[in-house]
């Protein structure tokens, strides 16, 4: 099968399009025909190597698990002797975790991976713009306990996570500001925004209006200045913090009214189906900026790499 391989941390020119061997499912496994995954920010930084302790855990010179990717959207196409969750042909979407393995034609899961049947009413391309950004959405507005008419502001509104954070806190019923530049405001607005902010012109901060939730999704804002616009109890989320803003915000938190929530997400089986119902309920979209082939994965990771994405890359798989 045609995967790409990242052969070393760094450039986008270090993933190569190579011929491996079709992965065969273990008694407890799916095989899934991928049509279509994603190249989202972590995937940047996972073949970046940033931040450097990936090479501590994923492999020091390049990743021991050499094919990338997270988020699946395919066919099974076999299944383990032992599978009962699924039957061939179910058509599915979600995430293959840790072990990686999406940016190729073919991966081979467990049954019990964070996976569900894909929503009738999507593509496969539109499903594989859900997993990355609505699994860590859902996980910190959950954490924050948002609640109808609350104040919740998202910095960051536009990528992959911000796009499915601006619809959940809505169908959350919150009052929604929306924090990006004005060449996104249209997209914002016809997500349900309620108001949005142009930070190269202003400074959300410095406008007096107090927040229930903050919720930054790029790591951009100032936790300072991000504080001082909240209210009493208010919570501040922080989905891109280093290590040293987790710990500091720990420790924070412990002395102050106001909560800073970062760390590492937990995605779920539950979480999907959630999504699955919420879409096929059309109360919620995908978001697509650009569709790549797997053989411009290369383009698709330089175009990642600028930063300035409106929702989600998305790679079709079975398109020449």
């Amino acid at each position: 099968m045609k995967a790409i391989e990242c052969t070393k941390y760094g450039a986008p020119e270090f993933l190569q399009m190579n011929e491996v061997e079709k992965p065969t499912p273990k008694d407890t496994e799916v095989l899934i025909k991928i049509h279509a995954t994603s190249v989202s920010s972590g995937d940047a930084r996972m073949r970046r190597a940033d931040p450097y302790i990936i090479r501590l855990i994923f492999g020091f010179k390049r990743p021991r698990k050499s094919i990338l990717g997270v988020v699946v959207a395919g066919e099974i196409e076999s299944i383990g002797k032992s599978v009962s969750n699924y039957k061939v042909g179910d058509q599915v979407f979600g995430s293959s975790g840790m072990s990686f393995g999406a940016h190729a034609e073919y991966v081979a899961v467990p049954e019990d991976a964070v996976l569900a049947l894909k929503p009738n009413n999507m593509t496969y391309e539109e499903a594989a713009a859900i997993p990355f950004g609505g699994t860590a959405a859902l996980h910190f507005l959950r954490k924050a306990n948002i609640q109808k008419d609350q104040k919740v502001l998202i910095y960051g509104a536009s990528g992959a996570l911000g796009t499915l954070a601006v619809q959940l806190a809505k169908n959350y019923g919150a009052d929604v500001t929306a924090v990006c530049s004005s060449s996104n405001f249209e997209l914002m607005q016809s997500l349900g925004a309620d108001e949005v902010i142009d930070y190269t012109k202003e400074d959300f901060s410095e406008n007096g209006k107090k927040y229930d939730v903050i919720f930054d999704t790029v790591g951009k804002s100032s936790t300072r200045k991000a504080l001082r616009s909240m209210n009493k109890g208010g919570y501040l989320l922080l989905a891109s913090a280093g290590i040293g803003t987790m710990i500091g915000g720990s420790i924070a938190s412990i002395f102050m009214s106001k909560k800073i929530i970062s760390g590492v997400i937990k995605e779920t089986v539950e979480d999907m189906n959630f999504f699955k119902q919420m879409i096929e309920k059309e109360k919620l979209k995908a978001v697509i900026d650009r569709i790549y082939t797997l053989k411009q994965i290369v383009e698709a990771h330089t175009y990642v790499d600028q930063g300035h994405k409106k929702g989600n890359v998305v790679i079709a798989i079975n398109q020449n």
